[in-house]
């Protein structure tokens, strides 16, 4: 029997990446992170931009390690909120040194933070190293300063000044893509914000923000079945408006969308919009099995693949051009199995 050998992926997307994830010896004790899904997995179709901000500025290895050392201030009120109301408690925070407290990066590591949003323009996405007082995306322990633990938490110093310059960009901790649906959420946001940049931004008109719209249609309403009306207004503004502003305000709303997680009422609601589209073309007895498909489903006996493989072979062969093209049907490759998990 000849073994048929299946093609690798092509490696057309960039994301960024804490250097310590892919092994690099970058940690404060001269170790690393090194994360086997990034390595093993997502090495094979994304090329990576590796960044340590802490050697970046001049840290080293091995070196001191640094944490985050905050207090709760009161923030100003204003005249008219009420005197006998609480006044708000705003978090002040330092990134310092454990042993030396006159270390004091904090301002270092967020300038690094905005000149890196202007070098890595290019990339699709970033995964950050989790808890990292500066690479961590939230939730980043913070102490006092005789070291006892605050009780709050916030993100790395350089993560938030990236984070702030790219609010629109798909970012993830290494972490939570160990979570199924995180996982599968922050690869379709991947994708898609890929895809405006190829399709929409490479040759910017509005021509392209309605092709763009339309083929995302059941994407959108798999993540807010509202959204896909909302987005319909930006794009009905129509091409007597600023183009640069319209573009902005779609995307703004769009990545904001997928942000939201798709769950099993919503893919079902989904998939069942798009079976409306060739259910006259497809045999009684076929159509039956998806239905079945698509029950098992929603009610948690099998994941999503199982329904949309199955859905996407009627479309295949009965869709039409229009629902062929919608980019709900295969939002990432299929090899990477992430809807094998949800």
């Amino acid at each position: 029997m000849a073994i048929v050998s299946i093609p690798e992926p092509e490696k057309q997307i960039t994301l960024g990446i804490s250097s310590c994830l892919l092994g690099h010896k970058v940690r404060y004790n001269g170790g690393h992170k090194r994360s086997s899904f990034c390595v093993n997995t997502l090495d094979k179709f994304f090329h990576f931009e590796p960044v340590c901000p802490e050697m970046a500025i001049g840290l080293g290895t091995p070196r001191e390690p640094i944490r985050l050392v905050g207090q709760l201030a009161e923030a100003s009120q204003s005249t008219e909120q009420s005197s006998s109301s609480a006044p708000d408690k705003q978090l002040q925070i330092r990134v310092v040194g454990t042993e030396n407290s006159s270390l004091d990066v904090t301002d270092a590591l967020a300038q690094y933070g905005r000149d890196m949003s202007d070098q890595l323009s290019h990339i699709c996405g970033y995964i950050l190293m989790q808890k990292s007082p500066s690479c961590g995306m939230a939730r980043v322990k913070v102490y006092h300063e005789n070291g006892h633990p605050l009780g709050e938490s916030a993100p790395g110093a350089y993560a938030r000044a990236f984070m702030e310059s790219n609010p629109l960009l798909p970012i993830e901790e290494e972490g939570r893509l160990h979570d199924p649906i995180l996982c599968e959420n922050f690869f379709t946001r991947v994708y898609a914000y890929d895809r405006w940049q190829k399709t929409v931004m490479a040759e910017p008109s509005y021509a392209a923000l309605v092709d763009f719209h339309s083929t995302h249609k059941y994407m959108i309403m798999a993540h807010y079945p509202q959204g896909y009306e909302l987005l319909g207004q930006i794009v009905a503004k129509g091409s007597k408006a600023n183009l640069h502003e319209l573009l902005e305000e779609y995307l703004r709303s769009f990545m904001s969308a997928l942000k939201r997680r798709a769950n099993r009422k919503s893919h079902t609601n989904a998939m069942m919009h798009i079976l409306g589209y060739v259910k006259k073309s497809v045999d009684g007895k076929e159509r039956k099995q998806l239905l079945t498909l698509i029950e098992e489903y929603r009610q948690e006996m099998i994941p999503l693949i199982a329904p949309m493989t199955m859905l996407r072979h009627f479309i295949d062969n009965h869709g039409s051009v229009y629902i062929q093209r919608q980019t709900y049907l295969t939002p990432h490759p299929d090899q990477l199995g992430l809807r094998n998990r949800i």
